[in-house]
């Protein structure tokens, strides 16, 4: 009987201290524990060693304004938050804050960027272009020691484990890693997004890492230029049209911008530029009162909300249009009548120069009449010893007058005169003696 009571006054005992209230120093503590930072990720980490009925993650980093989150938890009771838009290489404050049972416990966890202050990498950028290639491109920082390599990560997901190194390294002047070349991207998705972070080493001092807020990749493609630029002209207007780029992504035309360019050849002054949304039709018209001789017109695009243009397309060069003749055109006309002019007036200076006109143009000869009137027939006289046949008259000495002054010509053609008479011309006027 004694040993029944005493197993019983033991049931008791062990009773009593399984109902204790708890040690009021062990409610103080913290449940939180294994807190942690993935500065590549940006993710925090912890476990929480006691129920709790509500918790929050913040983040601080200046000069931004704190960030505040729920967590999420793991299949294995690991709690978690993700700051994707935060950067961590200026520093960082974590606060973890719980609630026990009505007490509030808060936990935190400060982040340094280790490594000499100004050895980073600065001017970092990306962009792609040629729909499937990308470049990024930074400068070491102004204390970095000369021996700095920089190195380059990147990765699309922050819960999934893609991310890869820099694949073709750009070199600068002293071997130091500048930039680098990605010939090989993803299947492109409107969603993507690029995460990248910088980070080096040097045998001198540690350096500092470089990281960003993501990269929106449909932000970060440069067109290619507008394609098929064409200009017509419909009586009053010059039509220009063009074609709108071919993207890496699937994304509407409303969120393009276009810059115009025309301008007129030769003029002193330059034509401010016209810009235009993708919204709206493909085409410029330009009054023909404004087309002069010659005129220049191209265009570039770029994404509405960002200043990464396109290169400028081809310039198209246009004028007023040609009037519609249904004969020879005039300046083929005009040409033509100018040689003639100017070979005629070559001509008459080379006959003036060089007596050619005569030879080329002799002149046509004529029959003399003082040539004629010597055929006239003349009646032959037998004399009988120096004295005329009855009846015929005495002669008579006739004198020519010429018309031309030249005696020597006029006894040429006097020289055939009939035997028994004296200077005996063919005509003129004839004076008795």
């Amino acid at each position: 009987m004694a040993s029944l009571l005493d197993f019983v006054s033991l049931l008791m005992l062990l009773s009593s201290a399984c109902t204790e209230e708890p040690d009021p120093a062990q409610e103080n503590v913290s449940p939180v524990i294994n807190m942690k930072l993935d500065p590549r990720k940006k993710m925090l980490t912890w476990n929480n060693r006691r129920n709790v009925t509500w918790q929050e993650c913040k983040i601080d980093t200046p000069p931004s304004s704190p960030t505040r989150l729920i967590p999420q938890v793991k299949d294995n009771d690991t709690y978690f938050c993700i700051f994707p838009n935060c950067v961590l290489h200026r520093g960082a404050l974590l606060t973890i804050n719980v609630t026990v049972d009505g007490d509030v416990f808060q936990h935190e966890l400060a982040f340094h960027n280790s490594g000499k202050e100004g050895s980073r990498a600065i001017n970092f950028s990306c962009l792609i272009y040629n729909i499937r290639f990308m470049n990024c491109s930074w400068m070491p920082g102004p204390a970095a020691p000369a021996d700095v390599q920089y190195h380059l990560y990147a990765w699309t997901s922050m819960y999934e484990d893609d991310e890869v190194e820099c694949p073709h390294y750009l070199f600068g002047s002293t071997g130091t890693h500048v930039g680098c070349h990605f010939d090989t991207l993803a299947e492109p998705k409107s969603t993507d997004n690029y995460f990248f972070l910088v980070n080096g080493t040097s045998q001198e001092t540690a350096i500092q890492f470089l990281d960003f807020t993501p990269f929106k990749a449909t932000e970060m493609e440069k067109y290619n230029p507008p394609a098929n630029l064409t200009v017509s002209y419909n009586g009053s207007h010059h039509v220009v049209r063009w074609d709108n780029p071919e993207t890496r992504f699937d994304i509407s035309s409303h969120i393009l911008c276009y810059e115009l360019d025309f301008q007129i050849k030769g003029s002193s002054s330059k034509r401010d530029p016209v810009f235009q949304r993708g919204s709206d039709k493909n085409v410029y018209l330009i009054p023909s009162s404004a087309a002069r001789a010659e005129n220049t017109f191209r265009v570039r695009v770029k994404y509405a909300y960002k200043d990464l243009w396109s290169d400028w397309s081809g310039t198209l060069h246009f004028g007023l249009p040609e009037p519609d003749f249904r004969g020879p055109p005039v300046a083929l006309v005009g040409l033509v009548v100018g040689a003639a002019a100017l070979l005629i007036t070559v001509l008459m200076f080379l006959c003036t120069r060089f007596s050619l006109r005569q030879k080329l143009f002799p002149p046509v000869p004529q029959v003399k009449r003082e040539v004629t009137g010597m055929f006239v027939f003349l009646p032959e006289v037998s004399w009988d010893n120096d004295h005329p046949p009855p009846g015929s008259q005495e002669p008579e000495d006739i004198l020519m007058v010429e018309e031309t002054p030249s005696s020597a010509s006029g006894q040429a053609e006097m020289g055939s005169a009939p035997h028994g008479s004296k200077n005996v011309p063919p005509e003129g006027r004839a004076l008795a003696v």
